[in-house]
């Protein structure tokens, strides 16, 4: 999947999409996606000037952005005037640091759906080191401004 086929699926723009590319996808399965940590993000300029180091809300919302494209990848038909929202996180962990440079990988595993609720086990590592993971919830609502 590539930038293209990524704004089809996701809401999300500069400067706030952060998945760049989708290595491998299967629906119902798994996803795995890269998010590029350029200096240029607008984030590093106060987070921190001196040490510049990613966010780790944001390491999550990249997971989230992945693990919603692997739900929008599964369902596709059943997203015409809908939008997928985060409900929840749990069971995090901030492992490592995420700096300017560092190619995050995004692994996502899909863990159940009940209706339009669903659940999955994110992951994201550096350099084949886990830097954070978590199990996420979410769920396919109407969206309000159709």
């Amino acid at each position: 999947m590539s930038i293209q086929d990524i704004l089809n699926f996701l809401p999300h723009r500069y400067p706030f999409l952060l998945v760049d590319r989708v290595l491998q996808m299967e629906p119902f399965n798994s996803l795995q996606a890269v998010k590029n940590v350029s200096i240029n993000e607008p984030f590093f300029q106060g987070h921190f000037p001196a040490y510049p180091v990613m966010p780790g809300v944001l390491i999550l919302e990249s997971l989230a952005q992945a693990g919603g494209l692997l739900v929008l990848a599964s369902v596709p038909d059943q997203m015409q005037d809908k939008i997928f929202l985060f409900t929840g996180v749990d069971k995090v962990r901030f492992r490592k640091s995420v700096f300017p440079g560092d190619s995050m990988y995004l692994n996502i595993t899909y863990d159940r759906h009940r209706m339009s609720l669903w659940r999955m086990h994110g992951q994201a590592a550096v350099d084949d080191k886990v830097v954070a993971e978590g199990t996420f919830s979410a769920t396919i609502v109407d969206r309000e401004d159709r």
